[in-house]
């Protein structure tokens, strides 16, 4: 595998990350020289492969995840997010968890087929899918490509609830599919905003939806009659947990009625993706964070473990906690967690397959 030293930012507008770490499933990795340095880097543009897949849904055992299936259109994500959980995923496509994530995209063109495949199995047992539960079903090829937005028309048919994780505004576009699900409790949209500062908001998240925007989407969510849950997903204490009030009050005027917060998560080569970049973007507060961090994790950058990779343990944990609940109380915000019922799911198809 090819591991560069950083790539010139010039030649990286709008990512995340400038390097590529070594993949952790490669015995080899090639180094560059210093006479390397006098070779120019082509500019990274996104390239799209496509995705063979022959099944579409997963699922998970996880006891703190609040879901068993989800269904994610894309692998690696467009959006670029330095923090990104799911970078580690691209590894097993002997590639890397950095630019590499953020710039070779896997599409599921037959996604939409494949869950109604799937759906209308006599044996498919009706439960909330969540899209998505790794990279966003909303990055800014799905404007072009609607492979979520089919893969919602085939969920509608059928009734199945669906639970839609997101920071990017395109949601809005399938309102219209959207609305009618709430007749039956069948949908929630959880709009995910880390930080009102768009200075940093851009260089931590550069090719998602602004702050604004993503206020903006949960205003439109909210007029349509549509159930939104806000994510403060990741707080990084350091750099952002001092922003929980304020993005509770604004996420709640406009319109949200649920939050939960989730603390950074750094597995594997994120970890040190995530150093580099403080460095570049934050070097007066990158011990500060780090350490932070550290204090969370028991000592480390990451705590892999169920019941404490979300929220993390001592006295920074308990600190967040205390925050994110009083700044509930302030505003007198009392979430209304949104219910999803899978009482009105109807297989459209089961005539015509008991016929054939």
């Amino acid at each position: 595998m090819f591991h560069p030293k950083n790539i010139s930012p010039e030649k990286l507008k709008g990512r995340g990350t400038t390097i590529n770490p070594v993949n952790r499933f490669e015995p080899l990795a090639y180094e560059r020289d210093e006479y390397c340095d006098a070779v120019e880097d082509p500019a990274v543009t996104t390239e799209f492969f496509k995705d063979t897949s022959k099944s579409i849904i997963s699922t998970n055992d996880s006891p703190d995840i609040g879901f068993a299936a989800s269904l994610n259109p894309y692998r690696g994500c467009e959006h670029g997010c330095i923090y990104c959980y799911a970078r580690p995923t691209h590894e097993y496509f002997a590639l890397s968890s950095g630019v590499d994530f953020e710039s070779k995209i896997f599409v599921k063109e037959d996604a939409p087929q494949l869950l109604l495949k799937e759906l209308a199995k006599p044996k498919w047992k009706p439960q909330v899918l969540v899209m998505s539960g790794v990279t966003d079903c909303y990055q800014p090829i799905e404007r072009k490509l609607q492979i979520t937005r089919r893969c919602l028309e085939v969920l509608g048919e059928f009734r199945n609830p669906v639970g839609i994780i997101t920071k990017n505004h395109l949601v809005t576009r399938d309102i219209d599919i959207l609305k009618p699900m709430t007749q039956y409790q069948g949908v929630v949209v959880n709009v995910s905003i880390t930080s009102l500062d768009a200075k940093l908001a851009r260089v931590m998240e550069p090719r998602a939806s602004t702050p604004e925007n993503r206020l903006q989407a949960i205003r439109e969510l909210t007029q349509a009659g549509i159930p939104v849950n806000v994510m403060l997903a990741p707080i990084i204490p350091g750099l952002n947990e001092h922003e929980i009030p304020a993005l509770l009050k604004k996420c709640v005027a406009a319109g949200a009625q649920s939050a939960a917060y989730v603390v950074v998560r750094l597995p594997y080569a994120v970890k040190d993706l995530f150093a580099q970049w403080l460095g570049q973007h934050y070097p007066d507060r990158k011990e500060k964070v780090l350490n932070r961090i550290r204090a969370l994790r028991g000592g480390k950058l990451n705590d892999p473990r169920f019941g404490e990779r979300m929220g993390g343990q001592g006295i920074f944990a308990e600190q967040i906690d205390a925050l994110f609940q009083a700044g509930c109380k302030k505003i007198g915000f009392k979430p209304r967690w949104p219910h999803l019922s899978t009482e009105a799911f109807r297989n459209p198809y089961q005539k015509q397959l008991t016929f054939f």
